[in-house]
C-alpha cells in the first residue's frame, strides 16, 4: 500500500494535470495493495471545499464518496497510536497537525507515502514514493 496526501488524492480524482501520466501510473500500479487515504484527509477536502479553495462538480459529500469509492482506495481512520505518532515526531517536523497526522498514518502502517509537499519531502522520518 501507499498512502496519498490529500493533493494527491484530490488531484487524481479530479483528473489535473498536475498529475503527469508516470504519476498515475504509479498510482494505478499500487490499486492491487492500497491506495491509503488518512481519514484527516477527509476533513482537509471538506474544509477546503468549505473555504472556496477547491470546487467539485458535486456536493462535498458526493464526492467524498465517490472518490472513497475509487479502485483500491482504503480510508485509514485515525487511531490512538496515530494520534501520539503525530504528537511525537522527531524534529524538525512540519508545522501543520494535519500533515502530522498523515505523516504518522503513513509511518504506522509502514507504508510510503506519496506527496509533493516540499515540508514533507524534506522530512527524514518518513517513506516516501
Amino acid at each position: 500500500m501507499i498512502v496519498l496526501d490529500t493533493h494527491i488524492w484530490i488531484w487524481w480524482v479530479q483528473g489535473d494535470v498536475k498529475l503527469t501520466a508516470s504519476h498515475r501510473e504509479l498510482i494505478q500500479a499500487n490499486e492491487s495493495t492500497g491506495l491509503g487515504v488518512p481519514a484527516i484527509s477527509c476533513w482537509e477536502v471538506a474544509k477546503l471545499a468549505a473555504a472556496g479553495r477547491v470546487s467539485f462538480d458535486v456536493p462535498i459529500g458526493e464526492w467524498m464518496a465517490t472518490a472513497l469509492a475509487y479502485p483500491g482506495v482504503t480510508l485509514l481512520p485515525l487511531t490512538p497510536e496515530i494520534a501520539v505518532d503525530a504528537c511525537n515526531l522527531p524534529k524538525p517536523i512540519h508545522k501543520d497537525p494535519a500533515d502530522q497526522l498523515i505523516i504518522a498514518t503513513a509511518r504506522i502502517h509502514k507504508c510510503p507515502l506519496f506527496t509533493f509537499d516540499q515540508k514533507i519531502l524534506d522530512y527524514p522520518h518518513v517513506e516516501l514514493v
